[in-house]
């Protein structure tokens, strides 16, 4: 591993590279360096802007794929984020190979990850310092309920154009604590329709919002998936969950919603959220268009 340092900001990678061609954007003032995606993410700002670059082919120290795998998957991502284009999803300005790199420059959305799991560490060593998830549950209802209308919309936004939101988290949005304004900032692993499981219990997502047909190889992930990952997320928004209980998620390969004493919203709305992560994809919604009528209709219970 060795530890390079951009300007003002430093990071690690398993080997060195140099970054100075990135000066063509200014300074460099924030990183991430550990993701599995095998990408570095660098803020780069001037006197007029600010700017995300998403860097494939580094070999970060957390990577889970080869440098080539890293950017053959950016390069696969970067037609998503034109074809997907919504008023709430990062901006890309430009795409473009630089040596053995490939590069996605979007403009820069200020706000926090609502799972920024490289900061884990500081949270647990400084007790008093809440997380971005921990501040977002604590938000007044009506700006949790207007966070979650924007993901029905780019949901029904990605669904309309024959994609599946795959590999969609909690750690696919930012929120700006300040403008009180959401981002969708990763879109990386989004396919087209039709889909199909074919890694079985490693499909792409998290064990804490994952529904049944992505753990099962041969399983068809579609609408009614991404129903379920829209109520599981609504459920981490509006439900209180022990640590233990979202331990057993990934023990059990199961998500499961809180218990109605634990959930911050009426009972017609618990049932809608419910519904929508039934085990059985029969018993889910069929469509956003009536998830998202039961789910306002419930709102105004």
């Amino acid at each position: 591993m060795v530890t390079i340092t951009l300007d003002s900001i430093s990071f690690r990678l398993k080997q060195y590279y140099d970054f100075n061609w990135l000066k063509k954007y200014g300074e460099a003032f924030w990183c991430v360096d550990e993701t599995g995606s095998g990408c570095i993410c660098i803020g780069m700002e001037n006197a007029d802007k600010r700017y995300f670059c998403k860097i494939a082919g580094v070999n970060t120290i957390e990577a889970e794929v080869t440098p080539a795998e890293s950017v053959q998957m950016l390069k696969n991502a970067a037609p998503l984020y034109y074809e997907l284009a919504h008023p709430h999803l990062v901006k890309i300005i430009e795409e473009y190979t630089c040596d053995s790199f490939y590069i996605i420059v979007f403009e820069w959305a200020d706000g926090d990850c609502l799972f920024d799991h490289w900061n884990f560490a500081k949270y647990e060593n400084e007790r008093t310092l809440k997380s971005p998830k921990e501040k977002f549950r604590e938000l007044p209802v009506e700006k949790k309920q207007r966070a979650v209308d924007i993901l029905f919309s780019f949901l029904q936004n990605v669904n309309e154009k024959g994609y599946v939101a795959v590999d969609f988290y909690d750690g696919s949005i930012m929120y700006d604590f300040i403008a009180d304004h959401l981002t969708i900032c990763d879109i990386d692993f989004f396919k087209k329709a039709p889909v199909v499981n074919d890694l079985g219990m490693d499909w792409w997502g998290t064990k804490r919002l994952k529904a049944p047909e992505e753990y099962k190889k041969g399983s068809t992930i579609d609408e009614q998936t991404n129903i379920f990952t829209l109520g599981a997320l609504i459920f981490e928004f509006f439900g209180t969950f022990t640590d233990d209980e979202i331990k057993q998620r990934y023990m059990r390969n199961r998500f499961v919603p809180c218990s109605f004493c634990d959930w911050q919203l009426c009972e017609e709305s618990y049932r809608v959220a419910r519904k929508a992560v039934s085990a059985d994809k029969n018993e889910r919604y069929q469509t956003f268009e009536e998830f998202y009528n039961d789910w306002c209709n419930a709102d105004q219970a």
